[in-house]
């Protein structure tokens, strides 16, 4: 007859399973933010290389304080609160009637965002591998409608697992542009002034809030539907915090590769690629299926994030509006380049985020001086 395992051992077994919990679901979290922007460098070009030593530095320090708040705040308040449907986060933070407002804009920019996953698609199999970008796209909108048809536990299972291993190898390859070419960092940002490049803001702080206010649209429903499933408020801090400087070092690597290397991938659809070439077709090859898994593991989550707003996860109604969804982003994402995709979408819709993140801080102080008062 078996024994019965210790009081030891189960705890042990229990603390085990927490920890591989809040690493799936902090995974999930970093899976979500790098996209078809941070996995092909675009993003991190725009927002944080084009700026030089400040934009990789400083902008990147705000992104780690503001991200890591944001999602603490996101999770830990959808733990607390158990809201029916995730979208009411936002009333929660702006009030009934501004609420409305953020709960139809942020549909409307993260199914624009879905598109871009889609342009990223396109761009890469036209960049890479010579072919339609019509392939790439189609290809990659079919595979997200049928994830998503399956639910969120299923979502977070899948991108929770390739998140950390897409930001450990896109740090490899930043730290490989470093080495490969160790005086570019200088030589890069004394040559910044000379490119013409594409850039997200007019300075770096900006930049890093504008960076912050675009994820913030991405991460809120996503990150308050999470919240709810964690088993304590501890567990739902972890996952935050351990996603959001994961992303963020994560951005700051990346953005010293591509400034060390800054001649060669400016005016580039992908820039990452340009570094994985550098070191072999055969390398280009394999991190151009890292940047579609990138580019999967956030379009997932937003294209389920517009589905569940509008009917129950898994109900035919969802199932039917993704497949639709799917179709229609399919054919707006195709229409124009990535990069300008990238440009337009982002930072349109930074500022309204902005706008989000001060009404989120204004609450954390209001709850806060009301818990010490009781």
């Amino acid at each position: 007859m078996a024994q019965p395992a210790s009081p030891s051992t189960q705890l042990d077994t229990v603390e085990t399973r927490s920890s591989l919990r809040i690493l799936t679901y902090a995974g999930a979290i970093v899976a979500f933010l790098i996209g078809s922007g941070f996995a092909t460098g675009q993003e991190i070009l725009q927002y944080f290389t084009s700026y030089g030593y400040w934009g990789v530095f400083g902008t990147g320090l705000v992104v780690l304080v503001l991200i890591t708040y944001v999602a603490v705040e996101f999770l830990t308040t959808g733990h607390r609160e158990k809201f029916d449907r995730p979208s009411l986060i936002f009333r929660y933070y702006c009030g009934r009637h501004l609420g409305v407002f953020f709960d139809y804009f942020f549909v409307l920019f993260v199914f624009l965002s879905f598109t871009v996953m889609v342009a990223g698609a396109g761009a890469v199999f036209q960049e890479h591998y010579g072919l339609s970008k019509y392939v790439g796209g189609i290809g990659l909108a079919a595979v997200v409608g049928l994830t998503v048809w399956f639910g969120l536990d299923r979502l977070v299972d899948v991108i929770g697992k390739i998140g950390p291993l897409i930001v450990v190898i896109a740090i490899v390859l930043g730290i490989l542009g470093i080495i490969r070419n160790p005086g570019g960092i200088a030589d890069g940002n004394a040559l910044l002034p000379e490119l013409d490049l594409t850039r997200a803001s007019s300075n770096w702080v900006l930049a890093g809030l504008s960076y912050v206010g675009f994820c913030m649209l991405w991460l809120a429903a996503f990150l308050t539907a999470l919240g709810r499933t964690a088993h304590s408020r501890g567990e739902a801090h972890s996952r935050a915090v351990l996603g959001g400087v994961s992303f963020s070092v994560a951005c700051m690597v990346v953005g010293l590769g591509l400034l060390a290397n800054i001649e060669a991938v400016n005016g580039t659809e992908i820039p990452m690629l340009v570094l994985a070439s550098d070191l072999g077709p055969v390398v280009a090859s394999c991190f151009s299926l890292i940047i579609l898994a990138g580019i999967y593991t956030t379009a997932v989550p937003l294209l389920w994030t517009v589905s569940s707003r509008f009917f129950p996860e898994k109900s035919l109604p969802f199932k039917y509006l993704t497949l639709a969804l799917a179709a229609i982003g399919t054919l707006v994402g195709l229409v124009l380049p990535f990069s300008l995709m990238v440009n337009i979408v982002y930072v349109v819709n930074d500022y309204v985020g902005i706008l989000l993140l001060t009404l989120m801080l204004v609450k954390s102080l209001t709850r806060t001086a009301r818990t010490r008062r009781a």
